[in-house]
């Protein structure tokens, strides 16, 4: 099967933040890929915006170091001839009045190409940023603006940076990037709710049992403590990640595939969510942080740690590193069915997944045989895919054995193609002008509404992360989450 990749038309774009961690690791490469695929015009530009004093060549250079450390393939020369000449760089200080005026020359002969600015930086920088780019004259239409996670960390905070950020560029041109979105699975979570008949009539409370969410991650924190120390998995993860799987997963069919149809049923989930308060957070949540252990057969530190030996925190560490949850969406379709959302760092392994249980057969005519429930599983990582798990009859004589087997449609074995990752296609969304995988500014806000509650709750009854072993699937409190309700996290 031949994949198909359109080209985009002629833009410019602009990483604020083109020398630092997500350009390394995310961005840069994808960007390649995509040149390497014939997706972008001869005239098109890759601009990369620091503080670091570089000239046009020492980006190139810094570049052909980045790809050659971070693609899992070897450098093609040929395609790297191609994507260097797009490559330029701009040193320039945000508070430096002068610099954006120097900046803004830089775009005096792009000619018809549709600036597009990716703030890949810290973001309390947003709202300066936009007014920068605004009052160099770059903030009008066709022109937009990427803003990557997390908008703020909390309510308050995403409000003055989606303020600020709106009064330079308008909505329909802000896109709030969250890179789940862009997998594949959850492209195919969609396709598989509305374009197949076989699932809607059993997607809500008459055939779900309850439905269980993991991103788990082998990774520790590592450099990263400084920034988890002031935000944690809560923040981190479920205010977006989660969250937006919990709303494709749970949404009702939108009118069209139009991006705000979409966007305006995973809205309403996110206000149906049960608040969860004081008086029952410690029934519904978990908190946890990792302590040393082992992970792929190596000795890992706690966190915090400086290294393996040291089986404590360098110093009095308190964000938490996992987070469960038990999420209720009052609403027809899912009153009474839990979703249980989990994630957290140094996990037994790297997965993330969406498990529906559907319940147990009203009456089983097999005797003693033990029935497991139907499973239907989508794989988000490592291997994309979607498993179905169905009883069926163990072969042979001598009895009818029943045994649980999976139907499993692995997308790299199904498709002979090997389709772009996150970043790549939301990538191309962006420079396309099509905001429906992105998030609307409601939806941040919502989301952080609900977050703050169980910040609020951990902070009135003083929940304190529970320490869990690096390599296992967390904390007690985690497993006694399920146990409580009768159930127990999948593993499969």
């Amino acid at each position: 099967m031949a994949a198909e990749f359109v080209p985009v038309d002629p833009f410019d774009l602009v990483i604020f933040g083109g020398t630092g961690d997500l350009a390394r690791r995310k961005l840069l490469p994808a960007l390649y890929h995509r040149d390497a695929d014939n997706q972008f015009s001869e005239d098109s530009r890759i601009l990369a915006v620091s503080r670091q004093d570089m000239d046009d060549a020492g980006y190139v250079a810094w570049v052909r170091e980045v790809l050659e450390a971070h693609l899992p393939e070897a450098l093609d020369e040929d395609v790297f001839a191609r994507f260097e000449k797009r490559l330029c760089h701009i040193q320039l200080d945000v508070d430096d009045a002068d610099g954006w005026q120097a900046f803004a020359e830089r775009f005096a002969d792009n000619g018809e190409r549709i600036c597009t600015f990716y703030l890949a930086t810290a973001p309390f920088l947003f709202g300066k940023i936009a007014a920068g780019i605004a009052d160099a004259g770059l903030s009008d239409a066709p022109n937009r603006i990427v803003l990557e996670k997390p908008v703020g960390h909390d309510t308050e905070s995403a409000r003055e940076i989606n303020d600020a950020v709106g009064s330079r560029f308008d909505e329909s041109r802000i896109y709030r990037i969250d890179h789940y979105l862009g997998k594949e699975t959850v492209q195919n979570l969609i396709a598989l709710r509305f374009g197949n008949s076989l699932f809607e009539p059993v997607w809500g409370r008459q055939a779900v049992d309850n439905v269980q969410i993991t991103v788990a991650e082998s990774l520790g924190v590592d450099e990263r403590f400084d920034f988890y120390e002031s935000t944690g998995a809560l923040r981190d993860m479920v205010q977006n990640h989660m969250l937006q799987l919990l709303c494709l997963t749970a949404m009702e069919p939108p009118a069209s595939m139009n991006h705000d149809d979409v966007r305006n049923e995973k809205i309403k989930v996110l206000r149906s969510l049960k608040p969860i308060a004081p008086g029952n957070v410690r029934k519904t949540t978990a908190r946890g942080q990792y302590g040393a252990g082992m992970v792929d057969g190596e000795a890992v530190p706690a966190y915090g740690a400086a290294d393996p030996e040291q089986q404590a925190p360098a110093e009095e560490a308190e964000a938490e590193t996992f987070v469960a949850i038990k999420a209720e969406i009052d609403n027809w379709r899912w009153q009474g069915v839990p979703f249980y959302l989990r994630t957290g760092k140094r996990m037994a392994r790297k997965s993330s997944q969406i498990v529906f249980e559907f319940k147990p057969v009203p009456h089983s005519i097999f005797g003693d045989e033990p029935l497991q429930p139907n499973r239907l599983v989508l794989r988000l990582q490592p291997e994309e895919g979607v498993e179905m798990s169905i009883m069926t009859k163990e072969p042979g004589p001598g009895g009818f054995r029943m045994r649980s087997l999976p139907l499993n449609l692995s997308f790299s074995q199904a498709f002979e193609v090997a389709y772009p990752d996150a970043y790549e296609r939301l990538l191309m969304e962006v420079l396309r002008g099509n905001p429906a995988l992105f998030m609307r500014r409601d939806e941040v806000e919502a989301g952080w509404a609900w977050v703050d509650r169980i910040l609020e709750a951990w902070r009135m009854e003083q929940v304190e992360a529970q320490e869990y072993m690096a390599g296992s699937w967390g904390p007690t409190d985690a497993f006694v989450l399920l146990d409580r309700d009768g159930r127990r996290w999948y593993e499969g």
